[in-house]
């Protein structure tokens, strides 16, 4: 399979996962949990973080950095979820690390914007100029406020014990 191929499979599955997440955001956001969201969300996830890695690099870059930040926030909430059934203080540790895989997720696909699209490119070309922050600053503040709004509502019984 050729690099263009490759790029474009893990592209979709990306856009997969981050549809899936927002799917899953909104059960929390409702108090509930909608399990075929949150398996949709995770497996993409994860596949879109483990193809990243078979992507030629030089060196460590930020790529790299948020993949190996995702692996470990993923497992995080992959076991809570299914570890540990969301019990206690489980259940705080699962919100919070789906909605950072979420919002790196997110972050990524911002990059990818303001190096792919033309018009983006011209607005922030080294990615240092203030459209890209306010833009990348815009999407921490949101998902800080849809973090702390799921963490406080997502107050449901463990999957397989409602």
């Amino acid at each position: 399979m050729g690099l263009s191929y490759f790029t474009l499979i893990h592209v979709l599955i990306s856009l997969v996962g981050i549809t899936s997440g927002f799917g899953m955001l909104s059960g929390m956001l409702a108090g509930t949990h909608f399990p075929r969201w949150t398996s949709l969300f995770l497996v993409t996830t994860t596949a879109t973080t483990v193809t990243g890695f078979f992507f030629p690099f030089h060196g460590f870059t930020p790529a790299l950095a948020v993949g190996i930040l995702s692996v470990f926030v993923l497992l995080a909430a992959i076991y809570a979820l299914y570890a540990k059934n969301l019990s206690g203080g489980w259940r705080k540790v699962y919100v919070i690390n789906a909605l950072l895989a979420l919002y790196l997720n997110v972050f990524v696909l911002i990059v990818q914007l303001f190096q792919k699209m033309p018009v983006l490119r011209e607005l922030a070309p080294t990615q240092a100029e203030p459209a890209f922050a306010i833009t990348q600053g815009a999407l921490l503040i949101a998902f800080l406020a849809l973090g702390f709004a799921a963490t406080s509502r997502f107050r449901i019984a463990a999957p397989g014990k409602a």
